[in-house]
């Protein structure tokens, strides 16, 4: 039960403007404090939890921290390193020795953030080169979701597609190989229905439905592209 009376689920869609709450709490991302209120700075899902206010954003741009692996397009070259997009407002570097072998501007990288300074540029490492496949990108606060708790919504796209998949915190997502289109609208589904419950069920007959379609195609000469 919420402090002005209204039950609300766990998380909430708010707008910016609205009031979270109105007790004392501490204050997480996406609010602020107004006359004692706790305010929403943006759209997205107000939570309430272990004692902090905060709103989950629905859209924006990824901000880097360090630890996070990404995927990022070389879009310079220089003599130090590259200069990498990892599809965020702030530029990635990332140093020659931080990758075994040379690479070309549109060349597509895994990498870890070493490092994130004041400005909120990163500093990437362990990088390694994808080669082939198709990226999509998703909302970045998406991605818990389409990696799931323990891995286990990845894990199901993984196992039922057949499909190589890497999840950059980015928001782009790398996929090779097997059923890809299939996995493709399967990720796209689970971004356009994040917020909902019973996903995991929705998504497992999803992905049974559109692979039995795939495969009865194959069988008849049809290519699932």
């Amino acid at each position: 039960m919420a402090d002005d009376g209204v039950e609300r689920p766990q998380r909430w869609l708010v707008v910016p403007g609205e009031v979270i709450t109105t007790e004392r709490v501490k204050l997480g991302p996406g609010v602020y404090v107004r006359g004692g209120k706790v305010i929403s700075k943006i759209v997205g899902l107000a939570e309430v939890k272990d004692g902090t206010a905060r709103v989950i954003p629905l859209e924006g741009r990824y901000v880097p921290k360090p630890g996070d692996s990404v995927i990022g397009i070389v879009i310079d070259v220089k003599i130090p390193g590259y200069d990498v997009d990892i599809n965020s407002p702030y530029t990635a570097f990332l140093p020659r020795e931080a990758v075994d072998t040379e690479l070309e501007y549109g060349d597509v990288i895994l990498a870890t953030v070493k490092y994130v300074d004041e400005v909120k540029n990163a500093l990437l490492e362990n990088a390694t080169v994808l080669r082939g496949g198709e990226l999509i990108k998703i909302i970045p606060s998406r991605v818990p979701r389409v990696i799931g708790k323990k891995a286990s919504m990845i894990t199901l796209l993984k196992h039922m597609t057949g499909s190589a998949i890497l999840v950059g915190a980015n928001g782009r997502i790398w996929i090779h190989g097997g059923f890809s289109e299939v996995a493709k609208d399967a990720i796209r589904k689970i971004e356009a229905e994040a917020h909902t419950s019973g996903l995991t069920d929705r998504i497992t007959h999803f992905l049974e439905e559109r692979i039995a379609e795939a495969k009865a195609k194959n069988e008849t000469g049809e290519s699932e592209e």
